[in-house]
């Protein structure tokens, strides 16, 4: 399979281009996707039919409240706002990137071939900051190598065994000319699947969100994909014995440095042409090592991660937030810095409970860490083993998540309230979504929390809104119980979450990807 850059033609991008218009021969969209982009995310079925069942989306203030702004997409995903009442929306499983105006669709703008298998597809969107001049629109998504939409992890057909297969992650820049989105040139290509010996494929743990920083900087966020090496605090790859005949290195296409096949559990950041900043943390020890994987180093802002579908700057001090998916324990919100080792696969909540981690990790109840290659019994005992098993890179250092929950509650989208729209005391609060979870008492079915920080932005105050909360973990009983949470949570029924904006007007927007809908929470 040849790169896009060189496989594109006109004709192609004219095709993809135009709304209405049909590409490759056999090409059609499918029907709303059989998975769930969210790894925890319960099957839904079409997203028109889980909405017209579903209990309507609510707030706990009553002064505020909800309402749909547009209805009937498939599967969306992100949104950028190009104007008042005009944003683009992205859809999952059609690659479709469609402009809605005043509530209504206007136009797809752009139509993508899509993987879109578990939690691959169109996934990101991110406006250059000089958008109002250059027109630069920055798409992640995940590429179907047979030229039409296909949920099949499998549709790589000849070539599926290929190093060149593995990256159909990608990040692109098109350029908005008024009506439609024109390809303009690749940034980066991410391994997009799970291919080990003895396991089924998958297509999990793929990040996809985007965001321009104050810095004028693209962050990038992708999962671990499933990869146990470097950049998951293994340095020698997975250990020898019983499990070597899985993966002699660390897996079949090499390892575990990570060169281009294995550039995954990290939040990348570059320029707005693709190339590495030379502020980044590790650029320099990049260049004294060398190659593909030296090349990356320089790329990468943080490392040490598991899962994550939320990434947000904090539009009052520009720090980056991160909300993070465990397996079945310690989901996590951070503040990243610069050269953060968020402790993956070592580390999961505040190191201070490792034992509960792998108590839980362990237990019958749960399957653990989803590879055979690096199974939960090999999880630390103690802290201090935990940490002396770090892979710190020069400059590295680990820091504990800013809040976590005991057992996993699947935190997804992470944005912030920079308006007083809502009244004064949600203004510059932080809102954290959820994937959908089947209602029952005291469980989260899609959710909405709200996080108050500290004064001077660089925690959140949690302890001053439950006094449970002051270790900074709420110690719930499982999966998707929200006990010693209860007093964050704002909002409930939104199905699975993946985006969160303050729009134009200053209010708050959601988008659900199970409800196939975007929602607006304005004051009375």
């Amino acid at each position: 399979m040849k790169d896009l850059n060189s496989s594109l033609t006109p004709g192609m991008i004219a095709r993809w281009a135009r709304p209405g218009q049909s590409r490759e021969t056999g090409r059609r969209c499918l029907p709303a996707a059989r998975w769930l982009f969210l790894c925890l995310a319960v099957l839904i079925g079409t997203a028109k039919e889980a909405a017209a069942q579903a209990t309507p989306p609510s707030v706990l203030d009553p002064d505020l409240a909800v309402k749909a702004v547009v209805t009937g997409l498939t599967q969306p995903t992100s949104m950028a706002f190009i104007g008042p009442d005009d944003f683009f929306i992205l859809e999952k499983s059609t690659g479709k990137v469609q402009r809605v105006v005043n509530g209504a669709i206007q136009s797809t703008v752009l139509d993508l071939p899509v993987n879109f298998g578990s939690e691959r597809g169109l996934l990101g969107i991110a406006l250059h900051p000089n958008f109002a001049a250059n027109g630069y629109v920055y798409l992640y998504w995940t590429e179907s190598p047979t030229g039409a939409d296909s949920s099949n992890l499998a549709d790589l057909g000849s070539i599926w065994f290929s190093t060149e297969a593995l990256r159909t992650n990608r990040v692109d820049r098109f350029v908005w000319d008024g009506n439609t989105l024109n390809f303009d040139r690749n940034l980066i290509r991410l391994r997009s699947y799970q291919a080990d010996a003895g396991q089924p494929l998958r297509g999990n743990h793929n990040g996809g969100v985007i965001r321009f920083g104050p810095d004028g900087k693209l962050y990038i966020v992708i999962g671990d994909n499933g990869r146990r090496g470097w950049m998951q605090n293994l340095f020698l790859g997975p250990p020898p014995g019983p499990l070597a005949p899985y993966a002699p290195a660390d897996d079949q296409y090499g390892g575990p440095a990570p060169d281009n096949n294995h550039l995954t559990g990290v939040i990348i950041r570059l320029n707005d042409d693709g190339t590495a900043p030379a502020d980044n943390p590790f650029f320099d020890f990049g260049a004294t090592t060398g190659g593909e994987a030296g090349a990356n180093l320089q790329k990468i802002f943080t490392y040490g991660i598991r899962n994550s579908f939320g990434l947000t700057f904090d539009p009052r001090s520009g720090h980056l937030w991160n909300s993070q998916n465990g397996d079945d324990s310690f989901g996590e919100i951070n503040r990243f810095e610069a050269g953060s080792n968020g402790g993956w696969v070592q580390i999961m909540g505040p190191v201070s409970r490792v034992a509960e981690f792998k108590a839980i990790e362990t237990s019958p109840a749960f399957s653990g860490l989803q590879q055979v290659r690096w199974p939960p019994s090999l999880i630390a005992d103690t802290p201090d083993e935990a940490l002396s098993r770090l892979f710190m890179l020069p400059g590295a250092h680990y820091t504990d998540p800013e809040f976590s929950w005991r057992y996993e509650v699947s935190p997804t989208a992470i944005g912030f309230l920079d308006s007083n729209a809502l009244g004064l005391q949600y203004e510059g609060d932080m809102f954290v979504g959820g994937a959908n979870a089947p209602p029952a008492p005291n469980l989260a079915g899609g959710f909405l929390f709200r996080f108050k920080l500290t004064s001077d932005r660089l925690s959140l105050d949690v302890a001053n809104q439950d006094p449970r909360l002051a270790d900074r973990v709420a110690d719930n009983f499982a999966k998707y119980d929200i006990t010693e949470s209860e007093s964050l949570l704002f909002g409930r029924d939104f199905g699975g979450v993946t985006d969160i904006q303050t729009g134009p007007n200053g209010n708050l927007f959601v988008v659900s990807i199970s409800r196939g809908a975007v929602y607006e929470i304005f004051r009375r």
